[in-house]
């Protein structure tokens, strides 16, 4: 049994009559070995883990579901599908544990069976990868990054029921992507323009909006770059970083079995 039925495997930190024993064998996820991706939506995680499952390992419900359990449920009592708002709740989250995701996940207990290797999807910003490898030296990272309008592409084509966020388009696009709140930071006039252009390749001007709005939201929450640059003072054998822009799906699979 389990912290929840959408959680299959891990068991809270204390004992609870709303969940069964832990098992003789259970290990806090702090100290057990986990290979972690790390990286914002639209970056690759989904090629990654399938060259993962390739690999024979147990892959653990994943960042949405630990946040729905520990975060969004208790903070809200509700559930909640506007990326946005989860933004927000997270954000409250962070504030009383700095570690963020890396620090509820690590307070979790799993059983692993003899040689099994389990691995999270995902890990995300500064805090969260600083606190995994200070806290869990057993924990080695897989970064993936990709550039923010090839994000946004990648979302317009995924058609994933998560990726909601409220949105509307009065007909001038470019004017209102300019105008969505941290634009000017994140994005150059070129990349605006080229997120625009967007609406002549057949896609919904609100969806280029929303789509976007995730992307904005994300970046702003969780600076990949700081992350990205704190990854890469560890030692080799703890972190692969890896451009999926710039690596086919083969390479980046090739690669993390190399790393593995």
């Amino acid at each position: 049994m389990t912290l929840s039925s959408s959680l299959p495997g891990l068991w809270l930190g204390s004992e609870s009559a709303l969940q069964p024993a832990r098992p003789p064998t259970a290990q806090l996820l702090s100290a057990t070995p986990l290979i972690v991706l790390v990286g914002v939506t639209g970056v690759g995680k989904s090629t990654a883990l399938a060259a993962l499952s390739a690999e024979h390992l147990r892959v653990l419900p994943d960042r949405r579901e630990v946040t729905d359990a520990v975060m969004i449920g208790p903070l809200a009592g509700r559930a909640v599908s506007d990326r946005q708002e989860r933004f927000a709740l997270s954000a409250r989250y962070r504030e009383a544990h700095p570690g963020g995701m890396a620090q509820a996940l690590g307070g979790l207990w799993a059983a692993p069976e003899a040689g099994e290797r389990l691995v999270f999807d995902g890990l995300r910003g500064l805090d969260e990868v600083q606190y995994a490898a200070g806290q869990c030296a057993g924990w080695r990272f897989v970064n993936l990054h990709a550039p923010d309008v090839l994000r946004v592409r990648r979302l317009l084509g995924r058609n994933d029921s998560f990726d909601q966020v409220q949105s509307s388009s009065g007909g001038d696009l470019a004017r209102e992507l300019a105008a969505l709140p941290g634009a000017g930071q994140v994005f150059t006039p070129t990349e605006l323009a080229e997120l625009a252009a967007l609406e002549a390749e057949g896609h919904p001007p609100a969806d280029i909006l929303a789509k976007t709005r995730i992307v904005l939201t994300e970046k702003l929450n969780y600076d990949p770059a700081a992350a990205c640059t704190f990854l890469l003072t560890l030692p080799p054998e703890r972190v692969l970083d890896l451009d999926t822009a710039a690596l086919s799906p083969l390479e980046v699979a090739r690669r993390i079995r190399s790393w593995l």
